[in-house]
């Protein structure tokens, strides 16, 4: 599903957190270009992050300006449709988009 608009996206991500796939599984489903900073190969990126965003926990987002901190992939989803970034599409995610990090790298849907 293409966007409305291509916003300028700024996401501060680990590499293999289930929230963080989450945020990159919704912006592959509305073929939004963004730069993935990845906070934890990066301490820079990681103090970047935390400055810009006043916050510790990721994922974190920018969009044109706007930050959306410690959000998942639907959070992120909701805000674009709600500014007119995006349409709704019910086009499935590869992975779940509201997923918490496990211990190994794999996801667990929210609420199991």
């Amino acid at each position: 599903m293409p966007t409305t608009k291509q916003p300028n996206i700024i996401a501060w991500l680990k590499p293999t957190c289930g929230w963080s796939n989450g945020v990159r599984a919704t912006f592959k489903k509305y073929q939004l270009a963004y730069d993935d900073r990845n906070i934890i190969g990066n301490p820079e990126l990681r103090a970047e992050m935390e400055a810009r965003t006043g916050q510790e926990l990721s994922p974190c987002v920018e969009v044109d300006g706007h930050i959306l901190a410690d959000v998942s992939g639907a959070e992120v989803e909701a805000w674009l449709i709600e500014r007119g970034y995006i349409q709704p599409s019910a086009a499935p995610t590869e992975v779940p988009n509201n997923s918490s990090c496990q211990p190994h790298g794999g996801t667990v849907p929210v609420g199991k």
